[in-house]
């Protein structure tokens, strides 16, 4: 696992530049706005915060630059870059930019060239409006479940089955075994309705996998637990000790109700 907070970004001591996300849990669709004056610091936590985005395969990321002091467009690479990495995901994640119209920004980013690797929109309700055309995951499962106990076992069940269809059985002991403390993480501190959003990733061989989301009410977010720890594994975040160990990637982003905990999952490499 890479070093950091694998949560999205929502401040920062440069002019109250900061970048935030927050997820729409119905769409999974990400909202990331940035706000200030454009400089280094602003650019690594854009660019961790976009880093977060696309490992988490959101259904689309909305890019809002409407509070972004940018009057050279030094940040148009960093944008280009976005929408190009989301293209080359499976299933590809689409990236939308929001910018005011009158700015060097939108002068930029609307040039033809730009545009046809960058689409940009008016207003962040547009830019969803524009990405609720597009396809979604083709292979996905929702599951709603009750803040009880029993919702670890069916959600177990849920992601083995989900695992069988879709021929990533070598998946499925780590799948249960992940979902099973996402789901109860939920359940002990969130306590509210869960849903849980299961999504085969890939085409190949080569970059198969699982993604894992549990959506909650509780807008908490979790805090990541600490490597080399000595507190005692039965205490608080064990779950997620477990899941930093198991999964591939992990992370957590506020929603507009509540939060999402997700966790991506690759098969093990073939012996050559």
């Amino acid at each position: 696992m890479e070093s950091g907070s694998p949560y999205g970004i929502r401040d920062g001591d440069l002019d109250d530049a900061s970048v935030t996300t927050v997820v729409d849990c119905d769409t999974g669709i990400i909202d990331l706005a940035v706000r200030g004056r454009w400089r280094h610091q602003l650019w690594q936590q854009a660019h961790q915060a976009v880093a977060t985005c696309l490992a988490g395969h959101a259904g689309g990321i909305v890019i809002d630059l409407h509070h972004l002091d940018d009057p050279r467009a030094g940040s148009v690479p960093l944008w280009l870059t976005t929408r190009a990495q989301g293209a080359a995901l499976h299933p590809p994640v689409p990236v939308l930019a929001t910018v005011p119209a009158t700015t060097a920004l939108a002068a930029r980013l609307n040039r033809p060239g730009a545009r046809r690797h960058l689409p940009v929109a008016a207003t962040v309700a547009d830019a969803h409006a524009t990405l609720a055309e597009h396809d979604p995951f083709t292979d996905q499962l929702r599951l709603p479940l009750p803040p009880e106990p029993a919702a670890t076992v069916a959600a177990r069940d849920a992601v083995a089955g989900a695992c069988r269809q879709w021929r990533l059985t070598p998946l499925i002991h780590t799948a249960r075994l992940v979902i099973s403390e996402l789901v109860a993480n939920a359940t002990e501190h969130a306590g509210t309705p869960i849903d849980v959003i299961m999504s085969r990733l890939g085409t190949t061989n080569r970059d198969l996998g699982l993604h894992l989301a549990v959506y909650d009410r509780d807008p908490r977010l979790p805090q990541r637990p600490s490597t080399g720890s000595t507190e005692p594994l039965e205490h608080r975040h064990l779950g997620l000790r477990v899941v930093d160990a198991a999964a591939h990637a992990w992370g957590a982003m506020p929603a507009r109700n509540g939060k999402m905990v997700w966790a991506t999952l690759r098969p093990p490499p073939h012996p050559h």
